[in-house]
């Protein structure tokens, strides 16, 4: 008899109510399927990679849950999030309610007993994702952000006339730091570069009900930069990477991973494509409808003007780095 992965996934899942690795799966059914696992090992036989240990059996049946994942995430129960390592989880819910749920603004720690049967953690905010991603792109990028605060926008244009307008976060990536001083002022004379740009549109989860929306929101508010990224904290199904691989691929921009847990495990899946030209023509129109922009901007002339990084003018985990 030989493993039906899809079924055998969906009613572990279904009954642990965790998220769990292909290699955490694979232990699971070596624990619980001895006479499955024995008749595997016996229908080996004289391979070239012989199952004879207890370690290449478990490796086996975790690469075998990899190579099934379509197949198993096609039961629609089960769903997997592009994390390292890839992790299965089980969901009595939709895409389009695993969303509204992630979407929902909420303090509370005890997110209830419906949590537990979508497989997904909902107890932070988007907002909380915010100093976290700053974190990341300043200890591995040495990018500095500040945050844009939708609020403090205006609203000349009207109901939804700035819609998907501002990004979640905005950058500087100082491309001087490590030039002599005579160059620097040398750049500074002829008006050279020497800050790239960034923006980034922050999720919490992206998954197929929405993968489109959030992709084309961070076109929409990120193209005026150097490089513009979609960052997300949780990334649901095989198909739905595919689709931002596509879209990524024709529209430049990036995809970050976001690891809520160890911020400097974060991982740029997709890279940016570099614009040499800041859309300026955006940035007003930015600059105009939003204060937060505005100080962004101000902060970057002055950086031009003196040479010198404000660390003030940045986010808190940038500061004290002098």
């Amino acid at each position: 008899m030989s493993f039906q992965y899809p079924k055998t996934i969906a009613t572990i899942l279904k009954k642990r109510q965790a998220k769990l690795t292909s290699r955490q799966l694979a232990q699971i059914i070596f624990e619980t399927q001895p006479h499955e696992v024995e008749a595997k090992r016996k229908r080996a036989g004289k391979r070239q990679v012989p199952l004879d240990t207890d370690e290449a059996m478990i490796a086996q049946i975790a690469a075998e849950i990899s190579s099934q994942r379509s197949s198993i995430e096609k039961l629609g129960k089960v769903k997997t999030l592009e994390t390292r390592p890839r992790l299965y989880y089980y969901s009595n819910i939709s895409d389009d309610e695993e969303v509204t749920r992630a979407e929902q603004q909420t303090d509370k720690t005890d997110v209830g007993d419906d949590s537990q049967s979508n497989g997904l953690n909902d107890s932070y905010t988007e907002h909380s994702l915010y100093p976290i991603l700053a974190q990341y792109l300043w200890s591995e990028q040495k990018i500095y952000t500040r945050r844009i605060d939708e609020r403090r926008s205006g609203n000349r244009k009207g109901t939804n006339g700035n819609k998907w307008l501002y990004p979640d976060l905005v950058g500087m990536q100082d491309l001087s730091e490590t030039w002599e001083r005579e160059v620097r002022d040398c750049v500074k004379q002829y008006a050279d570069k020497k800050t790239k740009l960034w923006s980034f549109e922050v999720k919490k989860l992206i998954n197929r009900s929405n993968v489109r929306e959030c992709f084309f929101q961070a076109v929409s508010n990120s193209s005026w930069g150097n490089y513009g990224y979609l960052v997300a904290c949780e990334i649901s199904g095989s198909d739905t990477m595919d689709e931002l691989q596509i879209l990524c691929g024709v529209h430049g921009i990036g995809l970050i991973r976001l690891d809520r847990e160890s911020p400097t495990d974060s991982q740029i899946l997709i890279q940016s494509k570099e614009k040499n030209d800041i859309d300026w023509n955006t940035v007003n129109r930015i600059a105009s409808e939003n204060k937060d922009f505005l100080d962004y901007v101000k902060v970057i002339r002055q950086f031009y003007q003196t040479g010198e990084i404000r660390y003030e003018s940045w986010d808190v985990c940038c500061k004290g780095e002098e």
